[in-house]
């Protein structure tokens, strides 16, 4: 019962409004202050700003010091999140994370060391099959200083994103339209819609939002099905460090000093679509295997419980 959660909470609609727009302007306003204000003090660095394109902000500033700022938002968003929910809505972050009796770390950990196995062996399959599109791009200073950035803050850029959609909004949206499935889809639709703005999409076109949508509704699903966001989170976060880390392209978000450079030309290949149609699938059988998930279509679809219903059973499991 995760989306019931915010039960133990105050779930007045106007809170939830209130919410989105003090985590929004946190996020995108103040957050981005700091990116702005590095940003002006370089030449260049005023007309890059006006613009909005990432990579030249990117070479304004450096791609390791970009990478930085731009997680930094993510920081001052997490943090609004966790406000909101504390000072709004009077919920506990446990009950925000999963409806377990306490945060299970274990899935957390479970989900990042699959994911990041598997993601691993991706790329360095498709270096071997492929070599003629990648380069080696490794300099030991400027890979260390993008380490220590990547695993320091890539972690809370993803759980920003999890908590945001995944958790505040899923739980929100269930609460309020009483069902699972719109807040499903709703989420895993924002979630790709978030992405437009990304390099990528003005390279590979809009089709490549099939993988970014396709990527929210199965972290949601598994949100869902696991009543929780400890898999989601440890996914999430080893999609996104994995990618800095190994492999880089000039038309990527993450434009920076990884182990490789990709010089392919960028098209939307079978790459992009496999994890949607084939991986993301195998996985969802996997998790089911080993946490022994069951009522799929009640879970994914079902009614979200009243809150008399929810604490009356709350009750008789306690009891």
């Amino acid at each position: 019962m995760y989306i019931e959660q915010a039960y133990k909470g105050l779930i007045d609609s106007w809170r939830y409004i209130l919410g989105i727009v003090g985590i929004v302007i946190v996020w995108q306003f103040l957050g981005a202050f700091p990116l702005l204000a590095a940003l002006a003090t370089k030449e260049g660095g005023m007309s890059a700003m006006m613009s909005g394109n990432i990579t030249e902000m990117s070479n304004v500033l450096g791609s390791n010091t970009f990478l930085f700022f731009m997680l930094l938002t993510f920081v001052f968003g997490l943090i609004a999140v966790f406000l909101v929910v504390k000072f709004i809505h009077k919920q506990s972050l446990k009950s925000l994370t999963t409806s377990r009796k306490k945060i299970d770390w274990k899935r957390v950990s479970f989900s990042f060391i699959l994911w990041s196995t598997i993601s691993v062996a991706f790329i360095f399959l498709d270096i071997y099959l492929s070599p003629e599109d990648y380069e080696f791009n490794f300099q030991l200073v400027p890979f260390l200083v993008l380490a220590v950035i990547a695993i320091a803050m890539i972690p809370l850029q993803t759980s920003m994103e999890e908590y945001l959609m995944r958790g505040y909004m899923m739980q929100g949206l269930g609460i309020i339209t009483k069902n699972r499935w719109f807040p499903l889809l709703f989420t895993s639709l924002l979630f790709g819609m978030l992405h437009i703005m990304n390099p990528e999409v003005d390279k590979l076109g809009y089709g490549i939002l099939i993988f970014y949508i396709g990527t929210g509704l199965f972290l949601g699903i598994i949100t869902l099905m696991d009543e929780g966001l400890e898999l989601a989170l440890g996914f999430h976060a080893a999609n996104n460090l994995t990618a800095a880390l190994l492999v880089t392209a000039d038309w990527t978000a993450f434009s920076v000093d990884s182990l490789y450079r990709d010089v392919s030309e960028p098209v939307l290949g079978w790459d992009m679509l496999v994890p949607v149609f084939v991986v993301f699938p195998i996985l969802l059988l996997v998790f089911s295997k080993k946490y022994g998930w069951t009522n799929w279509k009640n879970k994914l679809t079902g009614k979200v419980l009243s809150k008399e219903e929810f604490f009356k059973l709350e009750n008789l499991d306690n009891g």
